[in-house]
């Protein structure tokens, strides 16, 4: 269609210069004294075309003579820069590839390419890649002379000033530096060196974590790992796999059940309600019923474990196998302070799971401290069968043969001694 256009101009521009020129008898006289001369109008229109077509060439030709030291300097600029690029990916190829020394001199290459050159656009941007070239393949050749001297060129505030993206990916490389060298104390200090709006991203959040679990900051590293999974920086699986981790190492760091209690109230909601944070925070509070010399003390902390499993009781049968036994292992010491109204939820929830070896097992305990014989030794006999924990299964016969003992059945009672004794 445009090429349509072109030719009804064309048309209409021949017609206007045959209804002009075609049948013109005009002329132009010229003056010049003491001369004159008559040229026809269509010779004077066609010279002074041509005037303006030599004039116009020999202007552009004197312009592209002006321009020529300028296009020089600006292809040898480019070329330059070209080299200088190629020298930049040549020592990324090479670091990735694990050519360290190779990546090295690419690098270095880069550097004098760049040295004393005039100032173009990214100038700063690829030298500061060079540097962090040369510093990344230091570190891999465990070179930290050349790696720190390096990295301090490429954050030289000239070059930050004008690349400040490079220059924040070079600090957080820094950082993963120490930490790839544990040096805590470095890491650290590279940390808290990020601009604040840099330190929250998950690259750098990512860093905290690895930092905070060198330095056995437990707390820290609980607090930066709730931040990643908010953010999604891990799987929804990774997520709670960490958090949890992290919040058992905080409860088993706790030296007393004040900082038991602390940390324990600085756990989320749906941390209290993980089974094994619940069952690791019980076994840290059932070490003062184990080893409290203060009868005080040791209700403290049973009435401590008590509240803390409560959520576990509706979800028993849900737990794993292992789960399980540790739930009787630690709740096992409270039974002796069970009121009646814990006796009746524990026996009504061993009729619903009538052969669940491990509530057998608790209640039947719970009803000899209540000296309910009959009843313990009932379910004591039935949890003999099902129980596999050697630790469960000796306390079960010991107390079949206390049991025994009790209604004066001396034979059964050396028979349970001897099948505990076994077991040791």
């Amino acid at each position: 269609m445009r090429s349509v256009f072109w030719l009804l101009a064309l048309a209409c521009l021949a017609v206007a210069l045959a209804l002009l020129m075609g049948n013109n008898s005009s002329t132009v006289t010229l003056f010049w004294p003491p001369y004159r001369y008559d040229v026809s109008f269509n010779f004077f229109l066609f010279a002074l075309l041509g005037c303006f077509v030599v004039l116009y060439a020999a202007m552009r030709a004197l312009s592209v003579l002006r321009e020529l030291p300028v296009q020089a300097q600006r292809w040898r600029q480019q070329q330059v820069e070209r080299a200088a690029v190629g020298f930049v990916m040549d020592a990324l190829s090479h670091q990735l590839a694990g050519r360290f020394v190779r990546a090295q001199a690419a690098a270095q290459n880069a550097l004098d390419q760049l040295q004393g050159t005039a100032a173009w656009p990214r100038r700063e941007q690829l030298q500061l890649l060079a540097h962090l070239m040369l510093a990344e393949s230091a570190q891999s050749l465990q070179n930290r002379d050349r790696r720190d001297r390096h990295l301090q060129l490429a954050l030289a505030p000239e070059l930050a000033r004008k690349a400040p993206e490079a220059a924040e990916g070079v600090m957080l490389r820094a950082v993963h530096w120490a930490v790839e060298d544990r040096d805590v104390e470095t890491a650290r200090s590279r940390l808290a060196d990020l601009p604040q709006g840099m330190a929250r991203r998950i690259q750098a959040l990512r860093l905290k974590l690895r930092v905070a679990g060198l330095g056995d900051a437990t707390q820290e590293a609980l607090e930066t790992a709730r931040l990643l999974a908010k953010h999604r920086a891990f799987s929804p699986e990774a997520s709670r796999s960490i958090v949890r981790g992290l919040a058992m190492d905080a409860l088993r760091e706790a030296q007393d059940l004040s900082q038991l209690t602390a940390v324990w109230r600085a756990l989320d909601a749906s941390e209290r309600a993980m089974p094994d944070i619940v069952l690791v925070a019980a076994a840290q509070a059932q070490r003062q019923v184990s080893a409290g010399a203060d009868e005080s003390a040791v209700e403290e902390a049973r009435q401590w474990v008590r509240g803390c499993v409560e959520p576990l009781w509706t979800g028993f049968n849900g737990l794993t196998a292992s789960q399980q036994l540790q739930f009787v292992r630690v709740y096992e010491p409270c039974l002796a302070g069970l009121d009646g109204a814990g006796l009746a939820r524990l026996e009504q929830l061993q009729r619903l799971a009538p052969q669940n070896a491990c509530l057998q097992y608790l209640a039947g305990q719970a009803c000899m401290h209540r000296q309910l014989w009959g009843k313990a030794a009932q379910l004591l006999g039935q949890a003999r069968h099902g129980l596999h924990d050697p630790m469960l299964l000796r306390r079960t016969w010991r107390s079949l043969a206390l049991l025994a003992e009790e209604r004066g059945d001396t034979a059964a009672a050396q028979a349970a001694w001897r099948t505990a004794a076994q077991l040791d």
